[in-house]
């Protein structure tokens, strides 16, 4: 009783450290993200990564199993034993803080990417029109490199193995201009629990218990590239998801394989489209059909996809993980995926795409 009092009184105790730790991002990038972070990750990589199969996925079903069960055995004790009830849900609610801050999720306050790389994250509508414009001549391009027909639809040949195993060539490619991308010690994984994902509308998640990427093997093959290395900056440490777009983005146009490079550009060609609508539909329009109609039956590959799985369960899910990034410092929720665009107009102001 007396260890389950201290545990709950040191959750609240681990809320106020972990909020005054987002007061002093210098502090957590000097000290834990590129401290101890980098440590613990690589543990966890070693140990869990020389499993072919997700075990994070396979030690939540245990928990969940574990939760049901007392649940279940405790659904006649609430009168009479409240408190203790309270304060055994505490105490694990405790340990559940410490590991998931501890292992992974302090880097959530950590310094942002664009200050580290000296990039704003602001652009006028006429900069994002601009940019998208070189963009669809960039993935026009490579479409036409890989089907040698505007019309036809890119169809990667990889497996997702092989798609696993490409996916650390652009970290590595990129890493020679930015270190602190370097990437050691995979640990990528096809979620046990990719059906379920595909209904809640998550293309994969990183486990901050055991630092294994997990994807959503599910997914269209021409975007699972992207995606794989948006998981993967992740185990870097970059929380944000606006953050884990643009390294997923850069790692794939870096690597050297033309699918990668595909997947890439028409991944943040999306995203650009989708801004711009927001800001004005008919410009939207205007530029579609400047758009290799191929690329375009890419994209209608991937709202077949979401319309398949599409359900009450996405809804729900999204509620929660939109109030989950919120509370953890990432203000726009699930726009905050969206908020890459700005990254990528002001990165490639200067440069060649």
């Amino acid at each position: 009783m007396k260890k389950k009092k201290i545990l709950t009184l040191f959750f609240v105790l681990q809320i106020i450290i972990v909020n005054l730790l987002s007061l002093f991002p210098n502090f957590v990038e000097k000290h834990y993200s590129n401290g101890l972070y980098p440590y613990i990750a690589a543990t966890s990589r070693s140990i869990f990564g020389i499993f072919n199969f997700s075990v994070g996925d396979v030690i939540y079903g245990i928990v969940i199993i574990l939760l049901l069960r007392w649940f279940w055995r405790k659904r006649k004790t609430w009168r009479r034993q409240w408190k203790i009830n309270l304060l055994t849900i505490g105490s694990a609610l405790s340990v559940f803080y410490f590991l998931f801050y501890f292992l992974w999720a302090v880097n959530y306050h950590r310094v942002p990417l664009n200050e580290k790389m000296g990039i704003e994250k602001k652009y006028t509508p006429e900069e994002l029109i601009a940019f998208t414009k070189r963009l669809i001549s960039k993935t026009n391009a490579l479409h036409l490199q890989i089907t040698h027909n505007d019309s036809i639809k890119v169809t990667n040949p990889y497996s997702v193995d092989e798609i696993y195993a490409l996916a650390p060539n652009g970290y590595d490619s990129i890493a020679a201009q930015f270190p602190y991308f370097e990437f050691k010690r995979e640990s990528l994984k096809s979620s046990l629990i990719s059906t379920p994902l595909s209904y809640m509308g998550f293309g994969g998640y990183l486990n901050p218990f055991t630092n294994e990427a997990q994807v959503n093997y599910n997914l269209p093959l021409y975007n699972l590239p992207t995606t794989t290395c948006h998981e993967m900056s992740h185990q870097l440490g970059y929380a944000s998801e606006s953050e884990a777009n643009f390294i997923g983005y850069m790692t794939s146009i870096t690597n050297d394989d033309v699918y990668f490079q595909y997947s890439g550009y028409s991944f943040a060609l999306k995203y650009c489209l989708r801004n711009i609508k927001d800001i004005d539909e008919a410009t939207m329009e205007n530029l579609l059909p400047l758009i290799n109609k191929g690329i375009l039956l890419n994209y209608e590959e991937s709202d077949q996809f979401r319309d398949k799985y599409e359900s009450f369960i996405e809804t729900i899910f999204k509620y929660f993980y939109d109030n989950y990034l919120k509370l953890n410092h990432q203000k726009d929720g699930l726009k905050t995926y969206s908020k890459f665009v700005g990254l990528l107009v002001n990165y490639y102001a200067d440069k060649d795409l």
